[in-house]
């Protein structure tokens, strides 16, 4: 296991804006290293570390090696995530100057090997879970140190330096790192097939996904889901369809746009009913997941039941951006269809219950959909075709390329020729650049629809771009849970 010395080693981040690298450079920054980064790109996590006195520099380039080489006492130690290419500039300068060159995931399991951590993995709803569970603790007075794939709004960060003695830590399976962690207690949301440009088949992933659950002391995982069942052993487990013969269930007896009420069960008994202010099926499952973690952390559930209320969904999940020109406008980082499905079941609670956080009913639900990946856009094309078709009009922008080359005859077009095949009553309209798609947004919709951009890469820019190109008296923006 690698280890760090804060006497010892200064940290520089290539990439350091990267939602995963800012978290560590943060958290180390506020133990006491000597830390700095690079980025192209400005951003919130940029700007929070430089305000916290990070040193940032804004090109990725030799100079920045030397730099650090030159003005450090320190033993340099250069860390990367997997998104840094082979040929990159800056990366390359450090293996001239003979750094220490550690991934990402290296630095995040020594974090995990010094203290106790429950490590959040799977398929999806990964970042949702590891913010509950971050937020119901730092509530409750544990103050946990966090590593998040998103931003939690109790620290409007995506990492916290916590003085407690668990960290929370979202485990990314999508270049299977994930194995090199040895947390107290591994939490697995699902699993199915993704991030095919790293995993040829589900076999592998599941294989990925037991080296997990085998380094894991402890491992709770969801009753639901096919995969885990059938494949996995599990400390502990938890469902939403059924109480018996699982550890932790949530039975829904209310679901409207704003919020689930839910019967909770330990172990077969009922043992009192909560109120999340989440929507959505998926939701309940990533709350009761939390809640079974936090029980098995030792939190009582009189303390769960007071502080689950105040929680909120991190940014990006299903996150009202504004008003523009009475179409409610939400981000969500869906870019796989089932995360896709269900946003859109969640949509579709939002419009039928027309929930205090809307000024009129709305009459459509809009998807502007960016797929995210040439891979996982052949890979997944006709499951993303059918998904999409559960909204009444569907808007596609340019594929949003993630670093990968171009797959011959995959883009939005196939998408959208795909759609067709699937649903031919759903409209469909292809964009060629994201200043077609604003157009399109503004010619399409109308009043009192509920619009939703989807996507990993850069879709979440819609709102911004509505508001400069047609700017109108907005409301001011604001969040609502999902």
């Amino acid at each position: 296991m690698k280890s760090l010395r804060t006497e010892e080693h200064h940290i520089h981040f290539i990439g350091v804006g990267g939602i995963g690298m800012s978290a560590l450079a943060l958290i180390l920054f506020k133990r006491g290293y000597s830390v700095s980064g690079s980025d192209q790109q400005s951003s919130h996590s940029l700007k929070c570390l430089s305000d916290q006195g990070v040193k940032i520099f804004d090109q990725q380039n030799e100079s920045n090696i030397t730099h650090i080489c030159k003005n450090n006492r320190l033993n340099p130690i250069v860390v990367l995530s997997t998104a840094i290419p082979s040929n990159n500039q800056e990366l390359q300068a450090a293996k001239q100057a003979n750094l220490e060159i550690w991934h990402r995931s290296d630095l995040l399991a020594a974090l995990i090997h010094k203290q106790p951590t429950i490590a959040i993995a799977g398929s999806h709803g990964k970042t949702t879970t590891s913010t509950i569970i971050t937020t119901l603790l730092a509530l409750s007075g544990r103050d946990p140190t966090a590593v998040i794939g998103g931003l939690v709004p109790h620290y409007k960060s995506n990492g916290h330096a916590g003085q407690g003695k668990l960290l929370i830590a979202e485990a990314d399976e999508s270049d299977g790192s994930l194995i090199k962690f040895d947390p107290e207690l591994g939490v697995i949301t699902n699993l199915e097939l993704d991030h095919t440009d790293h995993y040829p088949n589900l076999e592998t992933l599941i294989s990925t996904m037991q080296i997990f659950r085998q380094r894991s002391k402890r491992t709770l995982a969801n009753y639901d889901c096919p995969n885990l069942r059938k494949n996995f052993k599990a400390s502990a487990w938890w469902s939403v369809k059924t109480y018996q013969g699982v550890d932790f269930a949530a039975l829904p007896v209310k679901f409207d746009g704003n919020e689930t009420v839910a019967m909770i069960y330990e172990k077969e008994k009922l043992i009192g009913k909560i109120t999340l202010p989440l929507a959505g099926i998926h939701n309940l499952s990533n709350s009761i997941a939390a809640i079974g973690a936090c029980r098995m952390e030792g939190m009582s559930f009189e303390e769960l039941k007071k502080y689950m209320p105040f929680v909120q969904a991190p940014s990006r999940r299903f996150e009202l951006r504004g008003n523009w020109k009475g179409r409610q406008i939400i981000d969500d980082y869906a870019h796989h269809p089932s995360e896709i499905s269900a946003t859109i079941a969640r949509a579709r609670l939002m419009v039928k219950s027309n929930p205090n956080d809307l000024t009129k009913e709305n009459k459509r639900l809009v998807v502007v959909f960016q797929p995210h990946r040439y891979s996982r856009t052949k890979n997944f094309l006709n499951d993303f075709a059918k998904s999409l078709g559960k909204a009444d009009l569907v808007l596609l922008a340019p594929l949003y390329e993630a670093g990968e080359k171009p797959i011959q005859g995959i883009n939005n077009k196939s998408l959208a020729i795909a759609m067709k095949k699937y649903h031919v009553n759903v409209p469909v309209l292809v964009s060629d650049s994201l200043d077609h798609l604003t157009i399109l947004v503004k010619e399409n919709t109308l009043e009192n629809d509920l619009i939703i951009s989807m996507g990993a890469g850069d879709i979440n820019s819609l709102w911004q771009r509505l508001q400069n190109k047609y700017n109108e008296n907005n409301l001011p923006s604001s969040n609502i849970a999902a």
